[in-house]
């Protein structure tokens, strides 16, 4: 389901067409701020929709808006109290996120209606809340196991713990150098002492490993960073 509502959003998204959607794409805003999602609907003025996304998620709808309605229609969980729209002009239709908390750190995508496709998204807008209070989260690294040394590709799973929100950003890094290729980062589960948890896995060649390469994985949530790096040479046999 998640592969599929994704390659939902590109295919639309990617549409050559009238109608383009265009988002800001990113916003970081502290906790108790209000944040403003801007979204251009483009040759569209008959308003938007926007969804909410944590990694590895399916999207939320958050609302619905025509310019003729009186109000928005609310997803489930979502309310007039939190979230607003407005249009500066009628090509515009942008979402207002009040009183925010690390919990709505997410992607926020916004979509509009053309006759041709039918609906045209936009490339979402990152969302990041800040919190001075928050601790930055704990990392650990597990290295391959002991029965994929013999083969050609080798697995390394970051472990990331004691987040204040369910969205995090998660990079790899091979001797200091980011990468996309090879990496799965898995959604984010709420744990009894209300904190979050998540896992990132990255797959590289066996040479990688055998070179001694450094392996870094680096995690920030409510701007808060943390690292942790391994290494072969660094790993009792």
């Amino acid at each position: 389901m998640i592969t599929i509502f994704c390659a939902f959003f590109t295919l639309l998204t990617c549409v050559s067409g009238v109608t383009v959607v265009t988002q800001s794409p990113l916003i970081t805003v502290s906790k108790g701020e209000t944040a403003k999602l801007d979204c251009n609907t483009g040759s569209s003025t008959d308003g938007g929709r926007w969804y909410k996304q944590f990694s590895g998620e399916t999207p939320q709808f958050v609302l619905n808006s025509y310019h003729s309605w009186s109000s928005p229609k609310y997803g489930s969980g979502f309310s007039s109290s939190k979230f607003t729209v407005s249009y500066p002009t009628q090509s515009d239709c942008h979402l207002s996120i009040n009183n925010v908390d690390v919990d709505d750190s997410a992607v926020y995508y916004c979509h509009t209606w053309d006759s041709s496709v039918t609906v045209v998204f936009g490339q979402g807008t990152k969302l990041i809340v800040t919190d001075a209070a928050a601790a930055a989260p704990e990392l650990n690294i597990l290295r391959p196991s002991r029965e994929e040394l013999s083969s050609s590709k080798l697995t390394l799973v970051c472990l990331i713990n004691h987040m204040s929100g369910a969205f995090a950003d998660v990079r790899w890094l091979v001797n200091g150098n980011s990468v996309t290729e090879g990496v799965f980062t898995g959604s984010a589960e709420q744990q009894p002492d209300k904190k979050f948890k998540m896992s990132s896995i990255l797959t590289i060649e066996s040479s990688e490993w055998d070179k001694d390469t450094q392996l870094t994985c680096e995690a920030t949530a409510a701007s808060k960073t943390n690292r942790k790096s391994i290494k072969k040479s660094e790993c009792s046999n």
